[in-house]
Order: structure tokens, then C-alpha cells, then sequence
């Protein structure tokens, strides 16, 4: 099951809670242009100045096109692409972890990368009215090829759990 792209607004977005979570159901982001800023205010944001990620004739001596951006900030991207989506605005409790997470190419400046993602697994939580879920992630590129793939967990709210706030 795949929804449409980009909902209109993102506030009519199917609002999904734990118990409407259907294994094998998936989802994809907008695009997002990658530019040289958004690379520097990473660099900046963390205090990760190494030259492959600012230092264009560095990078290219490394073998790679020009500067390319962090690991992190893409798998950070990911998750924001899907938050854009707006698919947990009521029932998201938390972030368990990522998993599995492997930086396959690299990203540029100029790429332009959307997010797709399926629900793999979901399991009751041991405490009442919530539950985890499990996704795969793949941010891909103008090309289709995917730069990072992941695993991530989730806790969910039931629909009468999150009702009650």
C-alpha cells in the first residue's frame, strides 16, 4: 500500500497511530535540494569541520566530485523528510534507535533526495495504550540510487491513548 507523494497539506495527512500500522504499507517524501549552505551550517551545527565536508580540492583528492555532506546530516534528513509527511502528528511518543544504518554513496551539493520508507514489523509495548514499530528507510537520489539505507524503531500511541491528551 503506498500513499500519495505529498499530501496537499501535510495537516491532511492520515494521522497513523500504532493500531493502524499495516506491515508492508509504505511511504514517500518530497524532495529536498542539497546545497553547499546546508552542508556548512551541518559543519557548523556540529562542530564537524573535516576538510572532505568543506574543502572542495580535498574531497576531489579523495576521489569524490567536490564536498560532500555528513552521514549524519543525511540520516538526520531522513527523518525530517518523513516528519514533513506528517504522519505522526498525535501518536508520536519517541525515537527507539536506529539500526543497521549503512552510508552507501555519497551526497553532494546539488543532489536532490526524497525518502522511502515501509512499516517491516510493530509489537504491543509492555506498558498499556502504546506500541513500537519498526521501518525501513532508503534516501535516494536524483538517480533512484540509494545514498543511505536504515532501520528505525518507533514508540506509537494507540488512537484512545493518544485521545486522552
Amino acid at each position: 500500500m503506498t500513499l500519495p507523494t505529498e499530501p496537499a497539506d501535510p495537516a491532511d495527512a492520515p494521522d497513523i497511530h500504532f493500531e493502524d500500522v499495516v506491515p508492508g504499507a509504505s511511504f514517500t517524501s518530497a524532495t529536498h535540494a542539497i546545497t553547499a549552505a546546508d552542508i556548512a551550517r551541518f559543519c557548523d551545527l556540529t562542530r564537524d569541520h573535516h576538510p572532505l565536508h568543506q574543502d572542495p580540492e580535498y574531497a576531489r583528492a579523495r576521489g569524490f566530485d567536490g564536498v560532500i555532506a555528513h552521514g549524519l546530516y543525511g540520516l538526520a534528513l531522513m527523518e525530517g523528510l518523513k516528519t514533513e509527511l506528517g504522519l505522526y502528528r498525535h501518536s508520536s511518543i519517541a525515537s527507539l534507535g536506529w539500526d543497521g544504518v549503512r552510508f552507501l554513496r555519497p551526497v553532494v551539493a546539488g543532489d536532490v533526495v526524497r525518502v522511502e520508507f515501509e512499516f517491516v514489523d510493530k509489537r504491543a509495548s509492555s506498558r498499556p495504550g502504546r506500541g513500537v514499530v519498526t521501518e525501513t528507510l532508503r534516501l535516494l537520489n536524483q538517480r533512484d540510487e540509494c545514498v543511505i539505507e536504515a532501520r528505525h524503531s518507533a514508540l506509537l500511541a494507540c488512537r484512545d491513548a493518544a485521545s486522552q491528551h
